[in-house]
């Protein structure tokens, strides 16, 4: 048995392959082995484990490591790890089997369309429930599959192939496509699951709801609040994450996450305005509405005279019974983080975190520093300037008092956080030639 390290395990269980819709083409194994090691991740989903051709190259490309855990095969990490900073490459990397899947059903005479992750600890069991849900829908359409199947009983096939399975609603509070989504979702657990309810341990935030807001329901008291990155891109590993103080072994990871004791330590967590349904509003109307505007409104855009898109702030609202400042008695470590290449694109005054001024800072950043949840959370800010990264140390220090600037997200449009207001930015654009 693997010893509990010092420090939890950052975790990321939902994320995705290149065989999902909309996601990026560099979405392979080898290239989440090199991001979890420049992240600082340690135990990471492979998503999509349904897909066939994806489920194949799994099977090529990892091998077992400690119990329901996986490695990338050796020939594979030494040809990565070459193109690693020597800085990033101590941290462990394991796998863990995941799938997300959309499930698309009628219950209690509504139509539901509900996303949930599946974790399994081994290819045998993963297989056995691929078996089964190629009975239901094409799994090779999609690395998410769409299947006319109901939440609950995907739950129990999934108990069924490994009865050390994990299920998860996923964003949970997503309008169009989750457990408690203003569209199509359920005002309680009972509600969607019945007395099956019961092998519910864990509900997912979704980059636009936190812990906070969610533990203003009563009905998630013994329910654990974890947090994935539901990762389209390498780059978007770990925008949320958990803190995990387990073995290295699957089945204590998950019993840490059952049962909420000390080993779950809390979350990582997009500032949940940045969420791209955290406000209620209309995307092609440009209108996005509070929770207060929207009653103001009576739920109707003022642009089209149609229904307006719910957020997140205002379903949880709707279903809350308590106050906003409610915190349970095992109320688990939250940590807010803005990713780091997003703080450089404000350093560098340009919009994408894939311009090549960023990219290059970004490298040059953790090669000298380590990995990217290190600068964020750990390293001290006057190492990182002493480092010749002074905006940076200054960026990470109001990120780590959240000082920061929130212009909430709506209807599908990504919200953005600033670490510098608006005068800061000015005197730092009249200052670039200068520094430069």
């Amino acid at each position: 048995m693997s010893q509990t390290q010092s420090k939890p395990f950052i975790t990321d269980l939902h994320i995705h392959s290149h065989y999902a819709r909309a996601t990026s083409p560099h979405l392979n194994i080898e290239e989440l082995y090199t991001w979890g090691k420049r992240k600082g991740i340690h135990i990471m989903g492979t998503g999509d484990f349904t897909h066939p051709l994806w489920f194949r190259e799994l099977q090529e490309k990892l091998e077992p490591a400690e119990p329901g855990l996986f490695q990338l095969k050796k020939k594979y990490a030494e040809r990565q790890d070459k193109h690693i900073p020597e800085s990033c490459k101590n941290n462990t990397i394991r796998f863990v089997l995941t799938v997300e899947i959309s499930n698309i059903y009628s219950r209690h005479g509504r139509g539901r369309r509900v996303h949930n992750v599946v974790t399994i600890p081994s290819f045998e069991s993963a297989g056995k429930l691929n078996k089964e849900l190629a009975k239901i829908g094409n799994l090779m359409a999609d690395g998410r599959p769409m299947l006319g199947l109901d939440s609950e009983d995907l739950l129990l096939m999934s108990l069924e192939a490994d009865a050390d399975s994990l299920f998860i609603p996923a964003h949970i509070w997503t309008p169009w496509y989750a457990m408690f989504g203003s569209k199509s979702g359920f005002d309680s657990l009972e509600e969607a699951f019945g007395e099956n309810k019961k092998y519910i341990y864990a509900i997912e935030t979704g980059l636009s709801s936190d812990p906070f807001m969610n533990w203003r329901l009563s009905q998630f008291d013994d329910i654990t609040i974890v947090s994935n990155s539901d990762a389209h891109s390498p780059q978007k590993l770990a925008r949320e994450a958990n803190l995990i103080a387990c073995t290295l072994d699957y089945y204590d990871m998950v019993d840490a996450i059952k049962t909420n004791d000390d080993r779950f330590v809390g979350t990582i967590e997009f500032f949940p305005e940045e969420g791209k349904y955290h406000y209620d509003g209309h995307r092609k109307c440009n209108v996005r509405f509070s929770p207060r505007e929207t009653k103001e409104h009576c739920g109707i855009c003022p642009v089209c005279n149609r229904a307006l898109t719910v957020g997140v702030d205002n379903r949880i609202d709707s279903l809350a019974d308590r106050e906003k400042s409610h915190t349970p008695r095992n109320a688990k470590k939250v940590e807010y983080i803005i990713p780091l290449a997003e703080v450089i694109a404000e350093i560098k005054g340009v919009k994408s975190i894939n311009a090549k001024s960023v990219t290059h800072m970004y490298d040059s950043v953790i090669t000298e520093l380590g990995n990217e949840f290190d600068i964020l959370r750990t390293i001290k800010t006057s190492h990182i300037d002493s480092a010749g990264f002074p905006e940076l140390s200054y960026a990470i220090e109001k990120m780590r008092k959240k000082d920061v600037v929130v212009d909430p997200g709506y209807d599908g449009v990504f919200g953005t956080v600033k670490v510098f207001k608006k005068s800061e930015s000015m005197q730092r654009d009249a200052q670039l030639p200068l520094i430069a």
